[in-house]
């Protein structure tokens, strides 16, 4: 078992209308397929550090916009952060304590998530009242992009970024509206270069304790 500091995940997955805010606001290029859905669809064809430049983007912003709901000020005031997830939270918000094979339990049920399609669909489009924490999409829609390195089992809390070499992979979870029942599970990892642009890679947030 891994022992985990609090975190709060994001209930769905980054989309296109909110990417392309951040995209308006920071001058941050952006090839057309990023975003060409519609605005409720995840968006796709982001880089691993694009993602992470959305996330410093969002933190920057909540902490100066006046709307901010106050108790999540209060908490990036006192050191929280918003970041893509560790491999290990990620998979603590898709399984939860019962160690299901899926967020739902362990059948594939395609009216539970999207994958085996031709596209994506809006995000928290597949109802899912058994899924851990309220999370949409944790399976399929888009693979979710990590800040953990692709290293073998057992991972730890801890990111072994002293060790990597310039063409680390990065780990992606969750498997995309494009793969079959068993790259939906919620044991299965992918890899992927810093650089690499994707349809079927997407990502989301957490607020992560200090």
């Amino acid at each position: 078992s891994v022992d985990l500091p609090g975190f709060f995940m994001a209930r769905y997955e980054v989309t296109v209308a909110q990417y392309r805010e951040f995209v308006r606001d920071t001058g941050r290029a952006a090839v057309p397929e990023t975003l060409a859905a519609e605005n409720d669809h995840p968006v796709t064809n982001i880089t691993w550090t694009d993602a992470l430049a959305y996330a410093r983007w969002l933190q920057d912003r909540l902490l100066q916009h006046a709307d901010t709901p106050a108790q999540l000020k209060s908490l990036l005031e006192a050191g929280w952060q918003v970041s893509l997830p560790t491999e290990a939270q990620w998979e603590k918000a898709a399984r939860g304590t019962d160690g299901n094979i899926y967020p739902w339990g362990n059948q594939p049920l395609q009216q539970r998530a999207n994958f085996g399609a031709a596209a994506t669909q809006p995000v928290g489009s597949s109802d899912c009242p058994e899924c851990n924490f309220g999370l949409a999409d944790m399976s399929g829609n888009v693979w979710e992009l990590t800040r953990s390195p692709y290293q073998s089992y057992p991972y730890t809390t801890e990111d072994d970024r002293s060790n990597l070499s310039e063409d680390a992979l990065w780990v992606m979870r969750g498997g995309s509206y494009a793969d079959g029942p068993a790259n939906v599970r919620a044991a299965v990892r992918g890899g992927v270069d810093p650089g690499v642009r994707n349809a079927t890679i997407g990502f989301r947030l957490v607020l992560t304790a200090p």
